[in-house]
């Protein structure tokens, strides 16, 4: 049985494998603007590192409804 869930497991990989580079640049992407500027649309700084680490959703509401037109 666990040979079958490892072989599961190998077979997803080529999907996840994007998936969790996508995840990795957008959380660093949205701490590295969060932690460099002060001024944000909505919320505060602390919220906004807090939500970065929510799935790929944080970052994306981040630079959707956080990030302040410069």
């Amino acid at each position: 049985m666990e040979m079958i869930n490892m072989k599961i497991g190998i077979d997803y990989l080529p999907f996840l494998i994007p998936l969790i580079i996508l995840q990795v640049g957008l959380t660093a992407a949205a701490l590295i603007h969060i932690l460099r500027h002060k001024t944000y649309k909505h919320g505060n700084r602390l919220l906004w590192v807090i939500a970065s680490f929510i799935n790929i959703i944080g970052p994306v509401l981040y630079f959707v409804f956080g990030k302040e037109d410069d």
